[in-house]
């Protein structure tokens, strides 16, 4: 029987948790099990991108 691919929404929540800090062991394995490598990855990127943007938004709203 063939896995499961995971969907880029249990990517994004997977790299949701890990930027918060918060994970289950088990719910690790899963999405370790599910998840390729560059669905990581990618979700990883635009994650940390988005954050960027996030910050950059609120300096400019406190500062302007």
């Amino acid at each position: 029987m063939a896995e499961r691919r995971g969907s880029h929404w249990q990517a994004a929540r997977a790299v949701f948790w890990s930027f918060f800090g918060v994970r289950k062991k088990s719910h690790y394995e899963q999405d370790a099990g599910r998840l390729s490598p560059a669905q990581v990855i990618v979700a990883g990127l635009v994650a940390a991108a988005l954050l960027v943007l996030i910050l950059l938004g609120i300096v400019w709203l406190v500062a302007g």
